[in-house]
């Protein structure tokens, strides 16, 4: 009887597989498994809170169809490598994927410092500055103490992980805002202080909203919209039925919207609320309501106080995240603006109703634990070295000499060791306005933006005579950045060059391409979700270049 007792799960799992039911813990320990990755208890409630699986029984007791999570990991995960290499090519590199990595490892510690588009990973630059080999990376290129360059240094990630691998490293980037980041991410705080500041001002802009309404009004306007959620939007049925395309979401949605509406509207005249600002002439008047335009002014006015200039800067950028999270558009559309939302809308992220934020506090508060967070995390991990961001123009800026104004001793050491190499990911042809993407901290903060000097903006397009600009505009910056770089010199630049523009900058700068590694691009944060791909260029000084007649 022992052994039949012990035997008898067993033979329910062979004889009926599609019928068994597994708990969130059961199906993460599956799913690891399955994936041959990390796969968390939270990873699975995801799935059922966004309507990816349905869920048998309630809270406490929740269970899932082991055949669900199956075809739902099959219809997404299971062949995408061999798909991506049909339609991309068999030179695609999966190794260089990182597809084991969970969102939390890309974006470690002070990588989520604040959002920036067409940043690339930090394991990516971590491949190829550190000094292990495999079968793809044939050499290490880099050593501890080696300085490193990116011209194009955008989000940081190069110099944060220059400092994390002991080596040295400067960046450029022609967007003040951009150095502002890239240096809060690497310098070294007192984080007493800091954390004093942000009691102080967090204090300050409790009092300052306890004088209005906005918090009374958002109170009822919650309650109600949790009531009218919970009749109209019910959790998880309402996105696992859109999901199985038995509800016409959007359709759905907008009916319940403006059923929704007149309550909205009813709750702003009884709390007096004032929606828009006398003006929408700048970005700061046109995409955030007024009340939340008035914080972020009290905020502002008080990090204007501080003393410590590196607390000070931090507090910035903390305020920065804050705003790009409190402009008054839909939680779909915070990545790509289209008109400011005032109103009470249907969410197709969320599956319900949702509202436009009337406070920051939430944002603030939120945002400064976790700055404070990652901040102590990477200074558990930080080396002994130099890193800075200069704002420049790397077609024609000084790299020795700008860095001697700010860190002499740094500059010294330039000038006697020179630059071993570049590790960048220029701008693409074309497809970000650099600047445009953060006009909100422009506009506060008052610095002074040089559009007119990005190479293959979104505004200039992508003609022939865009894509000659830009050919011109990148060799300007390598031949520049060569006069201060070992004979020697590696130089890795990450593209997706589907226009063939890379060949051309190589002949123009008298190097040549070594090598090249395609790598899928998986940890993407765009909607479209394809087949994409990219290059890292290796390239290296051409020694026939002289005699080429």
């Amino acid at each position: 009887m022992e052994k039949d007792t012990v035997n008898e799960p067993v033979a329910v799992y062979t004889i009926q597989p599609n019928n068994i039911l597994l708990s969130i813990k059961e199906a993460a320990s599956w799913a690891s498994e399955y994936l041959n990755k990390v796969v968390t208890p939270s990873n699975i409630s995801y799935l059922i809170q966004y309507g990816r699986v349905s869920k048998i029984g309630e809270n406490g007791n929740t269970q899932i169809r082991k055949k669900d999570l199956q075809k739902y990991y099959e219809s997404f995960h299971s062949k995408r490598e061999i798909e991506w290499k049909d339609k991309l090519g068999d030179d695609l590199n999966w190794a260089l994927s990182f597809d084991n990595l969970r969102e939390a490892d890309t974006t470690k510690h002070v990588h989520r410092l604040h959002p920036y588009k067409g940043k690339f990973i930090p394991q990516l630059v971590e491949y190829f500055l550190d000094n292990h080999t495999d079968n793809f990376k044939k050499q290490s290129y880099f050593n501890k103490g080696d300085i490193i360059l990116d011209p194009f240094a955008g989000s940081g990630t190069t110099l944060v992980q220059a400092n994390e691998l002991g080596m040295h490293a400067v960046g450029i980037d022609i967007s003040e805002f951009n150095a502002l980041i890239d240096n809060c991410k690497v310098m070294k705080y007192d984080f007493a202080d800091l954390q004093k500041e942000i009691k102080r001002i967090t204090e300050v802009l409790k009092n300052f909203i306890a004088k209005g309404k906005t918090a009374e009004f958002e109170e009822e306007l919650l309650e109600k919209l949790a009531d009218f959620n919970n009749q109209y939007f019910p959790v998880p049925d309402f996105k696992y039925k859109v999901r199985q395309k038995l509800i016409d979401g959007d359709k759905y949605g907008a009916e319940k919207a403006k059923h929704f509406l007149p309550i909205y509207e009813q709750l702003v005249k009884e709390y007096n609320i004032e929606l828009l600002q006398p003006s929408a002439n700048s970005f700061l008047e046109k995409w955030f309501t007024k009340h939340v335009r008035n914080e972020i002014d009290c905020v502002f006015d008080e990090i204007k106080k501080v003393q410590n200039p590196n607390t000070k800067k931090i507090l910035c950028v903390i305020l920065s995240r804050t705003m790009r999270s409190c402009r008054a558009t839909t939680h779909a559309d915070l990545a790509t603006l289209k008109e400011p939302v005032t109103t009470t809308y249907y969410c197709g992220k969320h599956g319900k109703i949702c509202k436009p934020l009337f406070s920051i506090l939430k944002w603030w508060e939120s945002y400064s634990k976790d700055a404070v967070k990652r901040l102590q995390l990477f200074d558990k991990l930080r080396t002994n070295t130099y890193q800075y961001c200069l704002t420049g123009d790397s077609c024609t800026i000084d790299i020795f000499t700008e860095i001697e104004k700010r860190i002499a001793t740094f500059g010294k050491q330039l000038r006697e060791q020179k630059i071993k190499g570049i590790f960048s990911s220029p701008p693409y042809v074309g497809l970000i306005d650099y600047h445009e993407q953060h006009a909100y901290a422009y506009d506060l903060f008052g610095f002074k933006r040089n559009d007119d000097l990005e190479i293959g903006p979104l505004f200039k397009g992508q003609t022939l005579t865009a894509k000659q600009s830009y050919v011109e505009g990148i060799a300007a910056v390598l031949n520049n950045c060569k006069k201060y770089l070992v004979d020697d010199y590696d130089i890795f630049l990450v593209a997706n060059d589907k226009y063939n523009l890379y060949p051309q900058i190589a002949e123009k700068t008298g190097m040549q391409i070594t090598e090249r590694f395609k790598r899928p691009v998986l940890n993407r944060t765009e909607k479209d979700k394809g087949a994409y791909s990219e290059i890292i260029f290796h390239l290296k000084e051409n020694n026939n270049y002289g005699n080429i007649k």
